[in-house]
């Protein structure tokens, strides 16, 4: 049978040549383009190629070169439906055969085969005429040294070269070409499983070989029989190396092999080996006619079947590093960021879903994806870490187009183990959107529980200091003329005017995120004010300051802000102690690593100091130790003291000594920003 390559893009042609061949004479295979099938190209088992081109331009003669360089000795006829009469010329000088015009006709057709065939085509006898594109035919004396039958056998065992992506296929391809070479009658091929596999990984399962082709045996026997590397056909074959008998002494001594044997059939087991250990093991019966296979012809057959173990092999190691790599792509496909491969020439390798939908190009055929859809800024990055090989910074990206989105860019260099240059550059892109929103949406509901929680408390605490007015109004009417009751009165609303005021102050100061207008303010004036600001919400009228200093002081701030804040760290410091209330504020000048001064003010409290739980929570909004009071007063010092770039902090305590809250300002002109 002569096989017929039909190249065309459209199978319509492929179709019609079909159908006008004899499928006993004529297998008639197509492809789309030249190249692909390049293994059956460079095997030579094609008798005819047949081109469906347009002889208008230069690329079918280059396509001819090509062909000519693999297969000089193919013949060739091309259907073109335009031709210009230079390129033809070309086209005859190559070694086409003929030229015809579509639409095919089958007695045309037909009689150009019989006529290129029969006069000295390949793989005929006799012949006088060769073609003008085949070589010069060597001396009647050599080609007798070797006989047609031989090559013909050759050419028709490199076939199976054709189905070396699939193991049993290319056994069954063997075993059939046996079949009609010598004869066999009855044959099989049993292969061990591939590595890491589930059944070769089991500890628990013995080494068995799977039946992959069989040829003259019922499925019902191969279903039955199980041959392991341990006993049996399995297990000689791979101690020894070398082909069994069945009528040899070693198989009568072994009543597993005997059992075997008759199970399958056979008279001679052959080991399939790929040149370091035993691969499987193929069984064969006699010929058909029921004579013995010769010896010649088992040792042709064993190495034979070494290609096709070292085949096999092959085999096994393209299905990993493909299921490998299909595990990859699929990982890349599903991730939620964007995955971009780029080859060291620039062409996109792999591009997931989620990075076409980054890059949009309008009007993309289909999925095409090329690097020129990268945007110019990241090509460039791209292009610098394949030439240097060196990953670069992560980086931000906006789009012109979309000011709204941004990405986050990684890219990582890709190579070999020892390799200098990376083999391709991996492209990340993390869209930054949704994690914005998140994050914009963890802080509105942050804040909306800080608010919540702000009311309630402020719903409690503006209710304590209505309580006692509410009372006196109770009794108004009735003891409005009573001296003592206008006292309790006049004291009840100072005391919750007081208490009010000081809410609203903190709420203002916190919801305030600039400072309001600067002045130059001496920090001893200035703490002597916000002193007696914390007195008046102290009940205790013994209190005491001691203020020290080295050197006269002054920094430049909100004052009424600056002022609530240290009334709030010095009220803090008056309830540390309800017994001896004594303040103790120090100051000192310190100059950091840059240069800038600090004005340093450390206000110390009688008390036993601050626990651990309170030096690290003491600035948080509704923190508090006492039974009273919102707790805000230092967080609301804190956020005085950050808009004015300035900073609090609390020294970790120490066991019996008393609380310290240290306030660090800029000396000199502030630049104070926006707290969030």
């Amino acid at each position: 049978m002569r096989t017929v390559l039909v190249i065309a893009p459209s199978p319509s042609l492929a179709a019609a040549v079909r159908q006008s061949l004899d499928p006993e004479i004529y297998r008639v295979m197509e492809h789309a383009a030249l190249w692909e099938d390049e293994l059956r190209l460079s095997a030579a088992a094609v008798d005819l190629c047949i081109f469906d081109v347009e002889l208008t331009t230069v690329e079918p003669i280059r396509n001819l070169e090509r062909l000519r360089r693999v297969l000089p000795k193919c013949p060739v006829i091309l259907y073109a439906s335009d031709s210009q009469r230079g390129f033809e010329e070309d086209a005859y000088l190559l070694g086409v055969s003929h030229i015809l015009r579509k639409p095919v006709r089958p007695r045309l057709l037909n009689s150009l085969l019989d006529r290129i065939f029969v006069s000295g085509g390949p793989l005929e006898q006799g012949g006088s005429n060769p073609a003008p594109f085949r070589s010069e035919a060597k001396p009647a004396a050599d080609l007798n040294r070797v006989p047609t039958r031989t090559l013909e056998t050759l050419r028709s065992y490199s076939s199976i070269l054709s189905h070396t992506l699939c193991a049993e296929s290319m056994l069954r391809e063997f075993l059939l070409l046996l079949r009609e070479i010598i004869g066999v009658n009855r044959a099989a091929i049993f292969l061990r499983r591939p590595p890491g596999s589930p059944e070769d990984a089991s500890p628990a399962t013995k080494p068995q070989l799977y039946s992959a082709c069989a040829m003259g045996l019922p499925p019902g026997v191969l279903e039955r029989l199980e041959l392991t590397l341990e006993a049996g056909i399995g297990g000689c074959l791979f101690r020894s190396g070398r082909l069994l008998r069945r009528s040899s002494d070693e198989t009568e001594r072994d009543p597993q092999i005997r059992r075997e044997f008759d199970l399958l059939g056979a008279q001679v087991a052959i080991p399939v080996l790929d040149r370091e250990t035993l691969v499987g093991v193929a069984v064969f019966d006699g010929r058909v006619t029921g004579e013995p296979v010769s010896n010649e012809e088992l040792a042709l057959i064993f190495h034979l079947l070494e290609p096709l173990g070292q085949a096999v092999k092959n085999i096994w190691l393209h299905d990993k590093v493909a299921a490998r790599q299909e595990m990859m792509f699929d990982i890349m496909r599903q991730l939620k960021n964007g995955c971009i491969v780029v080859s060291p020439d620039l062409r996109i390798l792999h591009a997931n879903e989620m990075a076409r939908s980054c890059f949009p190009r309008p009007n993309r055929p289909g999925n095409a994806f090329d690097f020129n859809d990268l945007p110019q800024v990241i090509g460039s990055k791209v292009f610098e870490v394949l030439k240097t090989g060196l990953a670069v910074a992560d980086f931000q990206y906006r789009p012109t187009t979309a000011p709204r989105q941004h990405y986050q860019i990684s890219i990582t260099p890709l190579r070999r183990e020892n390799a200098a240059a990376p083999t391709a550059a991996l492209l990340v892109v993390e869209d930054c959107a949704p994690a914005d929103r998140i994050r914009q949406l963890e802080i509105e509901t942050a804040n909306l529980r800080l608010v919540q929680q702000m009311a309630e408390r402020l719903a409690h605490e503006i209710g304590n200091a209505v309580v006692p007015i509410s009372t006196h109004q109770q009794l108004f009417k009735d003891r409005i003329g009573d001296l003592e009751f206008q006292e309790s009165l006049a004291g009840a609303m100072e005391d919750g005017i007081k208490r009010v005021s000081r809410l609203v102050d903190q709420m203002r100061f916190l919801a305030r995120d600039r400072v309001g207008k600067l002045e130059s303010v001496p920090v001893k004036q200035l703490i002597e004010e916000a002193f007696r600001e914390a007195r008046s919400y102290h009940p205790s009228t013994t209190v005491l300051l001691q203020f020290e200093s080295n050197e006269a002081l002054s920094v430049s701030c909100d004052r009424q802000g600056m002022q609530h804040a240290f009334a709030e760290i010095i009220l803090n410091a008056l309830q540390a102690n309800t017994q001896s209330c004594q303040v103790q504020v120090r100051t000192r000048t310190e100059t950091d690593s840059s240069g800038s001064r600090w004005a340093q003010i450390e206000v110390q409290d009688s008390g036993a100091g601050f626990s651990a739980e309170a030096a690290g929570k003491a600035s948080e909004p509704f923190f508090t130790t006492r039974n009273v009071g919102l707790g805000l007063g230092l967080a609301v010092t804190n956020k005085i003291i950050r808009t004015h770039c300035g900073k609090m902090e609390i020294p970790p305590p120490r066991s019996g000594s008393p609380g310290v809250v240290r306030v660090s300002l800029p000396l000199g002109p502030a630049a104070p920003a926006p707290v969030n």
